[in-house]
């Protein structure tokens, strides 16, 4: 996502090779969403497999829409799900996609329709799985009961750990891969921000989101130079040590942190293969603990865990 939209200005050529690099560090699953730029995000990720589709579990999203003026709709209608996969089809420049996720779970459509539809572009070939993006439980267990869901994506961390109580057993419970998405609190829990001016222009995090402005941040940070000191101490970075904690939370989690750094994925790639005790985990919980973070993740959380 922020490769191309949301966290400043990107860099395609610089993106591209950073897709090549996490190839050839063994990374085998991509994903986008149509709504990222909207839609040029989709046409990078294309450009960059086009000569390694094979190499790629390649994953994309649909059901946001971008309208003037800012403002976002949610479909999932049949007519919706049909015309959303040709797109992503296109530009993605693939004959099928192996994982396709309702980005967010509409009001006023029956997730039995979706998911319907969803399951007819299995039957045709377009699509191999299909996944949700922050849904609830009992949403869940609706969508498994049309189409085996294969996986589902919400935003879970140190910072955002409210799956845990329902969804996360739900899943388990009916053998749905778990792939959380902002796995480094949108990257502010690899301590590399001090205050909101260093996200820089066009950042959406400190205009957007209420977890990072204002007394909010201020409070938040000071969690985070805690979860510094004790990555120092391990002789890692923070985002590492708190991208570990995500990958320890059981083998069926796939964490999916994004980046537009070779740097940076480096030392995600890194973390994967940094172990931590239960003792670490709990020291790591001590520093970051879930109750006391300030400001909700949206300011609109009402399209969450629907």
């Amino acid at each position: 996502m922020g490769m191309s939209e949301f966290y400043g200005a990107g860099d395609d050529a610089e993106s591209i090779a950073v897709i090549h690099r996490a190839l050839e560090l063994g990374v085998t699953l991509l994903d986008t969403a149509d709504m990222y730029g909207p839609y040029v995000n989709e046409e990078l990720v294309g450009r960059a497999i086009a000569d390694r589709r094979d190499s790629v579990v390649l994953a994309t999203k649909f059901g946001i829409v971008r309208e003037a003026g800012g403002t976002r709709g949610i479909r999932g209608d049949r007519e919706y799900v049909r015309s959303s996969v040709e797109g992503s089809l296109k530009r993605l420049g693939v004959d099928h996609i192996d994982l396709y996720y309702l980005h967010r779970v509409p009001a006023d459509t029956p997730i039995e329709e979706t998911v319907g539809a969803m399951s007819e572009l299995v039957s045709e070939g377009k699509v191999r799985h299909l996944g949700l993006s922050e849904a609830g439980a009992a949403t869940l267990r609706r969508a498994h009961a049309v189409h085996p869901i294969t996986a589902l994506q919400s935003e879970w961390s140190l910072w955002s750990r409210d799956i845990e109580a329902e969804i996360v057993p739900a899943a388990r419970e009916l053998g749905v891969g778990l792939v959380p998405y902002s796995p480094l609190g949108r990257g502010v829990l690899t301590g590399r921000f001090t205050s909101a001016t260093d996200f820089g222009e066009g950042d959406f995090r400190a205009v957007a989101q209420p977890r990072f402005s204002g007394a909010n941040l201020d409070a938040n940070l000071k969690m985070v130079a805690e979860l510094k000191a004790l990555a120092a101490d391990r002789g890692v970075t923070a985002g590492q040590l708190a991208l570990a904690w995500v990958q320890h939370r059981g083998a069926d989690v796939v964490p999916i942190p994004g980046t537009k750094r070779i740097k940076y994925l480096e030392e995600n790639v890194a973390a994967a293969a940094l172990e931590l005790s239960d003792a670490d985990l709990a020291a790591i919980e001590v520093a970051v603990p879930a109750a006391e973070v300030a400001g909700d993740r949206y300011p609109d959380m009402r399209p969450v865990g629907r």
